[in-house]
Formats: structure tokens, C-alpha cells, sequence
């Protein structure tokens, strides 16, 4: 069972779609399954049209020859094509360590959640993520003029994240809701990880001075808050996982929104690293969700009484 996520500047948002491990699907077959616009040709390993950047999102799975292994139609096609060095070779045959870029026809989906990066046809115009208008109007008509003032309202971000899923946490705790709460504890932890990163990269600043408060953003609310405000014990795992994605998704669209109005390169160069983190953030929930909705659209049979 894995969770693929195909993304593309020839596509408006990432896609992210279930898929069985084992059943010797290609990612290919899989994109085609489900219309990603994966360019192909021969489907036999022959043209390099298919080729693809995997990224694999869990870092402790252990991957095994046959979940890598690399036909000699492909490895010779990528080598013909520049994207696999003699290093990678030996790494994939001897170390088991998958290479960076693979042919979708020939890389089977195996037993784990992957990222799937093509560039697409190049004839189609580049889809550029949407921003809504609310996005536009988070930093509360303040406009940011400093690398150190806009590290101060990610730092703030971050923190208020972390708070507000704690807070849940405990919500859910005091209701009974034992499983929602401690998915709030995970995502309070996640947002702590991201909070510490901001921090690092604001160095010495002095937070008090810098980070904004609460009334600058619209409705006193950060982002990245999700519309929960009380504990529900008929909440579910599912229920949670949506509302964080959608904070995931007004912190992405903030800082691709002052990516894109700021004058300032440094903002504009930093603002587009918080992007592409955020955009992990996403994805990741998005993989979460997509294995939600398949447990509870696939339960499994209660098992035969005996009689």
C-alpha cells in the first residue's frame, strides 16, 4: 500500500492517489490510471520520455533489490540521457539505494510513500499554485520591510501552530477522544521541528521586538491555525488531518504571497525556502488523508464467528 504524489509545473496542485503495492504496477501505469499527464512514448524503457525524479518520503523504509531494481533497458536509457552517474549504479546494485531519477514505465510502486516529479510537456503553458485573496491580506496591511521582520512572523507562525495543536491536544484528551488527541500531539510535535528551524535561521533576533501580534493578522489569527476552537469526541482522525492541511495550506499561501509582493531579494529568497518546506508540509498531510479515506472507504470484514 503506497501513497504516490505527482508534481509538475505543467500541473495546478500536486496529486496525490492511492495505489497497491505489489499487484506490478508501474508509476506510469498508475499516472495513467489516473490522467497525471506523464509524458510518454514507447512505454518500453526504449525512449527516456517517461523519465522521473523519485523522491521517497519515508526515510526509514528499507528498500530492497526488488523495489529498485533497475532493468538494463533503463539504466542504459538514463545513462544515454545523463541521470545516473557510475556511483549510483553501484549504490542501487550493492547498497540498495535507489537513484534519483527513473523511467515511470519501468519503476514499479512498491510498499512505500513516494514523490513523483516530472517536467511535462514542454509545449503547455507552466500552472503557477493559486493564491487566494486571503493570502494577500495576512500580514494585515503591514507591509514586510526587513529579512529580520519576516523571519519574525514565520517564527510566529511556527510557534502559534504548536500552541493551538497542543491546545487541541488537550481538548480531545478531556472530551475522551484518545486517538484524535494523540494525532494533535504528533502535529503539535511537527510544528515545534518547523518552529526550531525558523528559529535557527532568525539566529540571535530579538523575537520580542519582531514578532508580530496577534491583532496584524486578519480575524487575530495566525495561519496556520486550523478552524478547530473546541474539543469534539465525535471527532475523527480524518476530520483532524483536513483541518491541519488546511493551515498547511494558508501558511504555504502566505509565504508564496510574500515571495511574490515583496521588493526585497534576501525576503524573496528566504520566503521561497518556507514555500518549498511548506509544500512538504502538504504533500505529506495530503499522502496521510489519501490512507484515511481508503481505510474507511475499504474496512476489513469482521472475521467469521464460529458456529
Amino acid at each position: 500500500m503506497a501513497n504516490v504524489t505527482f508534481s509538475s509545473p505543467r500541473m495546478g496542485k500536486d496529486v496525490t492517489v492511492y495505489a497497491i503495492a505489489g499487484d506490478r504496477g508501474t508509476v506510469l501505469a498508475v499516472a495513467k490510471q489516473h490522467k497525471i499527464p506523464i509524458p510518454f512514448d514507447c512505454q518500453d524503457g526504449e525512449c527516456g520520455s517517461c523519465l522521473v525524479e523519485v523522491t521517497h518520503l519515508n526515510p526509514t523504509t528499507t528498500y530492497g533489490k526488488y523495489g529498485i531494481a533497475l532493468t538494463e533497458k533503463e539504466k542504459e536509457m538514463l545513462k544515454q540521457l545523463g541521470k545516473i552517474t557510475k556511483e549510483e549504479i553501484v549504490n542501487a546494485e550493492v547498497n540498495d539505494m535507489p537513484p534519483r531519477h527513473r523511467l515511470a514505465c519501468q519503476c514499479f510502486v512498491r510498499n512505500e510513500d513516494i514523490l513523483v516529479t516530472f517536467e511535462g510537456d514542454e509545449t503547455l503553458p507552466v500552472q503557477t499554485p493559486h493564491i487566494s485573496h486571503a493570502a494577500k491580506r495576512f500580514t494585515g496591511g503591514i507591509e514586510i520591510g526587513s529579512l529580520s521582520e519576516f523571519l519574525g512572523y514565520a517564527v510566529k507562525v511556527e510557534e502559534d501552530a504548536a500552541l493551538h495543536f497542543d491546545g487541541l491536544a488537550d481538548q480531545m484528551a478531556a472530551c475522551g477522544n484518545s486517538e484524535v488527541a494523540a494525532l494533535f500531539r504528533q502535529l503539535a510535535g511537527f510544528s515545534r521541528l518547523h518552529l526550531a528551524e525558523a528559529q535557527a535561521r532568525a539566529g540571535t533576533l530579538d523575537h520580542d521586538v519582531v514578532v508580530p501580534p496577534d491583532y496584524v493578522w486578519p480575524d487575530h489569527a495566525t495561519p496556520e491555525r486550523t478552524s478547530l476552537l473546541a474539543g469534539d469526541p465525535a471527532l475523527t482522525r480524518l476530520d483532524g488531518l483536513r483541518a491541519a492541511l488546511q493551515g498547511e495550506r494558508r501558511g504555504y499561501e502566505f509565504y508564496l504571497s510574500v515571495a511574490a509582493k515583496s521588493q526585497d531579494e534576501d525576503i524573496i529568497a528566504m520566503a521561497k525556502l518556507f514555500v518549498r518546506e511548506e509544500a512538504e508540509h502538504v504533500k505529506v498531510l495530503e499522502a496521510w488523508i489519501t490512507r484515511e479515506e481508503w481505510a474507511a472507504n475499504h474496512p476489513e470484514p469482521e472475521p467469521a464467528s464460529a458456529s
